[in-house]
């Protein structure tokens, strides 16, 4: 069997006309091994459009399913088309793709590996509740996962084939899953989950979908998913 040596770029988008074109010709301009797929999560702006003529190729959705939705999409195409390493990158800008080879180091040691906000690159930082929440999210995730983790709410993360069967077999598509949940459910089957330091940048356009409140209120809903994703159990992984 021919191995596929390329590495899939996931990029879930809604109504990112705005941001996506620059997100993806950045992304083709970093390493000629990346190939791009936009899933357009329902857009009803240009998304989709503008993500295709930027090199794309872009998986449309029908209506909007969250990013849980659009990122099993994503890793049902990485699987269909054999990608040995997949990474997820948002379409806002936020991510650099200049760190997607640091991210995708980590696939050396682990079969998922996190681009972690809170780890001595950057200045990014959160305060009061929200980083209470944080805290206290990373520390469960960690003793869960067997790692030390900093940044369990990033989606900044990339899978090797292992991780990629596993997201097909069970990645949530409800609120909050596709960051806690997707990692509980990951390290209870086995997979091994490693972070590696990463700076996040600025939206370039755009307001972020979360203000300070909604921030705080998001972190607190992401306990209660931890807490349904530690319910759920051990689930097995695919070799």
């Amino acid at each position: 069997m021919v191995v596929n040596e390329r590495v899939l770029v996931i990029v879930p988008a809604w109504n990112e006309e705005e941001n996506v074109g620059r997100t993806v010709r950045e992304i083709l301009a970093t390493d000629a091994r990346y190939d791009v797929v936009v899933v357009d999560d329902g857009s009803t702006d240009g998304t989709a459009a503008v993500a295709r003529a930027a090199g794309a190729t872009v998986l449309p959705l029908p209506f909007n399913l969250g990013v849980g939705g659009a990122m099993k999409t994503g890793y049902t195409y990485a699987l269909r088309h054999d990608y040995a390493q997949a990474i997820q990158v948002d379409a806002d800008g936020q991510h650099n793709p200049a760190d997607i080879a640091e991210v995708l180091s980590g696939l050396a040691v682990a079969d998922i590996s996190i681009g972690a906000r809170f780890a001595t690159v950057g200045d990014y930082s959160v305060r009061g509740p929200r980083r209470w929440a944080m805290l206290f999210l990373a520390g469960v995730v960690s003793r869960v996962a067997n790692a030390r983790l900093t940044d369990v709410t990033s989606g900044f993360r990339a899978a090797n084939r292992r991780a990629i069967a596993q997201y097909v077999r069970y990645y949530p598509a409800e609120y909050l899953g596709d960051t806690i949940d997707s990692l509980v459910a990951g390290a209870h089957a086995g997979l091994i989950v490693t972070q590696v330091p990463v700076a996040m940048r600025p939206r370039v356009y755009g307001r972020p979908s979360q203000g300070p409140v909604g921030s705080t209120i998001y972190l607190f809903r992401s306990v209660f998913a931890l807490g349904l994703a530690l319910i759920r159990g051990p689930r097995k992984a695919h070799s």
